[in-house]
């Protein structure tokens, strides 16, 4: 199944995809079906959100393939449009990306450890949405297509073999990243979070829907023009290690978001760089999950 949020006129609600993709189902008359009340906004609903809820929602969609709204007629805000955290983010965990940075120094190096940083939530944006360029603060805006992981259960000091029980679904986000910044400041948080920096969507696919850990073509065009090309199997720490590691003293909650990393093909690595311009398309597309269109403004 997949899980949207979308906005009609100047309300915005979570919703889940009809069984072919055409129409938006409100999530608060899937409630109403099944005779209970569900939440509004996503992180409310995946916060009482269950296998079992699952498995009626999708009874639903089998039994109403007419019911919902067109999702022509509404727009796709991302899945998650404010967490209610910071976004945890995982540093070189493709071994094609570490290769592709070695001649960068403090960068190429092989990671013994997961490498952990963060994204200010508000860098949040959503589906055919602009990433502004920042022309006041940088001149090497770069992408990095990304699998998001979704917690969907509270939980601290997580084993590895318990992992996919604390997952919702997942999602395709893009890194986007102020290169400049990055090394103005050693530290990576501020060229990581500028405002529209977190492009995150179309939507979330739960997680029975795929089989754990994922193992997924994902790939990021600029302009047509394939960039970026692997699949989330190839990741050094896979998602039940970053889910167990970073759990180890640190509480996850439900709607947490994790991106894990991306593979080799940013723009700073090319020679000579090909950092994104004004009017560049970007297309991050994971496999099974869909794709997720931007626009640099």
């Amino acid at each position: 199944m997949y899980f949207v949020t979308y906005q009609y006129a100047s309300f915005s609600e979570a919703g889940v995809l009809s069984n072919d993709r055409k129409r938006i189902i409100p999530i608060t008359s899937i409630g109403k079906i099944l005779d209970m009340k569900l939440p509004e906004k996503m992180t409310d609903f995946i916060r009482v959100c269950d296998d079992k809820l699952l498995t009626d929602i999708q009874q639903v969609l089998d039994n109403n393939p007419s019911l919902g709204i067109a999702a022509s007629k509404l727009r796709l805000l991302a899945p998650i449009p404010r967490p209610e955290r910071n976004i945890f983010c995982l540093g070189k965990n493709y071994l094609d990306h570490v290769k592709e940075i070695d001649n960068i120094p403090n960068l190429g190096d092989t990671p013994e450890s997961p490498i952990y940083f963060s994204k200010l939530s508000s860098a949040v944006t959503g589906p055919d949405s602009v990433i502004l360029s920042h022309k006041s603060a940088t001149r090497q805006v770069d992408y990095e297509v990304e699998l998001a992981v979704i917690i969907g259960r509270q939980g601290a000091n997580i084993r590895p073999e318990e992992a996919e029980a604390h997952i919702f679904g997942y999602t395709i986000a893009n890194d986007i990243t102020a290169r400049d910044l990055q090394r103005k400041h050693s530290q990576w948080y501020k060229g990581k979070s500028l405002d529209t920096f977190c492009p995150l969507g179309p939507a979330i696919l739960s997680k029975n829907a795929v089989a754990f850990p994922p193992d997924l073509p994902i790939r990021c065009r600029i302009n047509g023009e394939l960039r970026q090309e692997s699949t989330t199997g190839k990741m050094i720490f896979d998602i039940p290690t970053i889910i167990s590691d970073l759990s180890r003293g640190v509480t996850l909650y439900p709607g947490d978001i994790i991106l894990t990393g991306t593979p080799s093909g940013i723009g700073m690595a090319q020679d000579p760089p090909r950092f994104l311009e004004h009017g560049d398309v970007i297309e991050s597309e994971i496999e099974g999950i869909g794709i997720l269109k931007n626009t640099i403004q």
